[in-house]
């Protein structure tokens, strides 16, 4: 399970939900069900950390839970 925050929303324009990974730039998933998209969003997430260090690029830490609002 990651440590990242991922927001899903229903997209209306692509009839299925959308998981963001707003930490890691152009992370995203899709999927037809809620669950569907976290469980792809969990592979992207592992694909997107893979690639950045397979090309020496900078991993962002998790920011954690949001202190304020």
């Amino acid at each position: 399970m990651s440590k990242y925050e991922i927001i899903i929303y229903w997209s209306k324009e692509d009839e299925a939900f959308i998981a963001e990974v707003p930490e890691l730039p152009g992370c995203m998933a899709d999927g037809e069900s809620y669950q569907q998209a976290l469980a792809n969003a969990e592979i992207i997430i592992a694909e997107w950390l893979k690639t950045a260090t397979e090309l020496g690029r900078a991993i962002p830490e998790p920011r954690g839970k949001l202190v304020y609002a």
